[in-house]
């Protein structure tokens, strides 16, 4: 949707800060009781292990999920997603509770 919305790095930035916040998003489904600090520091690894592995040659049929080239600006929005995804999420907790 970002993409169809917009052109250049933002719609590159966007998604990577997207790709980890549906990173979160499972990591909540999977976990439900995992606290959101937490859930934000684990989906903000996944991520930033996704894109260091990159440093090394990614199977062909793995490119298009995890990516093919370590792009070092990556790592810092995939944490402003993490932060993202927890600041929606600790408000949503203190609203419901």
């Amino acid at each position: 949707m970002v993409r169809a919305l917009f052109d250049g790095p933002v719609s590159k930035y966007a998604g990577d800060a997207l790709y980890t916040v549906l990173i979160y998003t499972l990591v909540v489904l999977i976990l439900p009781r995992v606290s959101p600090w937490v859930a934000a520091v684990l989906a903000a690894g996944a991520s930033w292990a996704i894109e260091f592995a990159q440093l090394e040659e990614i199977p062909a049929v793995l490119r298009p999920l995890l990516g093919s080239t370590f792009n070092p600006p990556d790592l810092f929005w995939y944490a402003v997603g993490a932060a993202a995804a927890w600041a929606a999420h600790t408000l949503w907790l203190r609203r419901a509770g």
